[in-house]
């Protein structure tokens, strides 16, 4: 595992997961947030976040969280892990109400300074209809992939049996 792809529902624990990887690991961590907004939550032309996002899949080895559908392909190809999320919409939700809360007013580590945590109604049909939008697009996607190791996670007691299993295999 040298370029891990980290994708899910918004409050899944995409960034948490990945900087527990990446410290276990010891690759880097790349946060497609931080790549994406601008200060002022401003979004960059298609053009040139497709041009980021080659970019950074070019890196010799990285662990990288965010969904964003129109570049799937591009981290895809270049992954040799994928990691989904495929978490109940309940937690997702409460889990992202519980971050606001916590972060309110101010950028998270996974946010690009200038960027407050925030939360309204748009945000919050996301994450509610992701299994019905989102799920199939990142199932049918992943069918299709082929060499690539994935790895399908559907709660926070997979994670901690995934990262115990890779402690032990690591220690073994």
């Amino acid at each position: 595992m040298k370029k891990i792809m980290i994708v899910g529902s918004a409050g899944s624990g995409k960034s948490t997961l990945a900087r527990r990887l990446g410290r276990m690991l010891d690759i880097e961590v790349i946060h497609l947030d931080v790549h994406y907004w601008k200060p002022g939550w401003i979004e960059p032309s298609e053009a040139e976040w497709l041009r980021r996002v080659e970019r950074l899949t070019r890196r010799d080895a990285w662990i990288m969280d965010g969904n964003y559908t129109k570049t799937i392909d591009i981290r895809l190809a270049e992954a040799d892990t994928v990691i989904f999320l495929d978490f109940p919409r309940l937690l997702c939700l409460w889990r992202v109400i519980k971050r606001w809360w916590r972060n309110r007013g101010r950028s998270r580590p996974d946010l690009p300074p200038g960027c407050p945590e925030k939360i309204d109604l748009p945000f919050l049909r996301w994450i509610w209809q992701f299994p019905r939008i989102r799920r199939p697009l990142i199932q049918e996607k992943l069918k299709h992939a082929r060499g690539k190791r994935i790895i399908v996670l559907k709660g926070p007691r997979d994670v901690s049996r995934f990262l115990r299993d890779l402690e032990n295999r690591a220690a073994g």
